[in-house]
């Protein structure tokens, strides 16, 4: 399991993802899932996965070393693609040959061909975008109604993010939203867990703004962690009591 989120706002995007991985109990290890692609001036890229290890990572590689244009013949990788909605079409095109190669083995030994990807980034010359890649390789995009996308074991932080976090919201509130979530979901699933990568990128710079890893003793996180924890607590108990039944 994994918790992935990407947050769209108007000064730029926010990618966090949690690092852990388990195949049973007893099998649990620590694997980066947030992954970073960029020429600075001509494109920043960041890619967060879920699924199956094998399968992201037979993804990423092809990214990486290219797949051949079928009408140009020319090998792209995802240094050379013109537009982040083509680069979402070329990473549906990766998973597709990934499940070529793979698929129907894995199938046959009763295993899921199983990965979803959240993209987030610009290409000169084109606009910040977020999209999310299911693993037939089609894929949906954040809007200003919706301007967040998750992936993994989502239900914990969304409705954090829904109450709010909006188009407007800015890139630091953005930011502490999405550590809130992570939190509240490492919190109550143990297949989620630390350390968490963070990355932010402004819009239109073209570049890196924040590439961070958390681990267990960052003091800023063990704080968002106690304060959040401590206004909740604040908040229902100031709630008055239900008028049902006897005190």
């Amino acid at each position: 399991m994994t918790y992935c989120v990407g947050i769209l706002v108007r000064e730029g995007l926010v990618m966090i993802a949690d690092t852990r991985t388990n195949a049973g109990l007893d099998n649990i290890a620590t694997f980066r899932k947030l992954h970073l692609f960029e020429k600075p001036g001509d494109r920043v890229i960041a890619i967060a996965t879920a699924g199956n290890l094998a399968v992201s990572q037979s993804v990423l590689n092809l990214l990486n070393e290219g797949i051949k244009n079928p009408e140009t013949g020319e090998i792209e990788t995802i240094y050379s693609i013109p537009s982040m909605f083509k680069v979402a079409q070329f990473i549906g095109r990766a998973i597709r040959e990934v499940y070529r190669i793979h698929g129907k083995s894995m199938e046959q030994q009763a295993a899921s061909f199983d990965v979803t990807m959240l993209l987030g980034g610009q290409v000169k010359g084109g606009r910040l975008r977020l999209f999310m890649i299911y693993s037939a390789g089609n894929f949906i995009e954040a809007t200003s109604d919706t301007p967040y996308l998750q992936i993994g074991e989502h239900k914990y932080g969304k409705p954090i993010l829904d109450r709010a976090v909006t188009s407007e919201t800015s890139l630091q509130e953005a930011l502490k939203l999405g550590l809130v979530s992570m939190d509240s979901t490492i919190r109550s699933n143990l297949g989620v867990g630390m350390p968490v990568d963070v990355v932010t990128i402004r819009r239109d710079a073209i570049e890196i703004d924040v590439s961070h890893r958390i681990d267990r003793n960052d003091e800023y996180f063990l704080d968002l962690r106690e304060r959040w924890s401590a206004a909740l607590r604040a908040a229902h108990q100031a709630i008055p009591a239900p008028p049902y039944g006897k005190d």
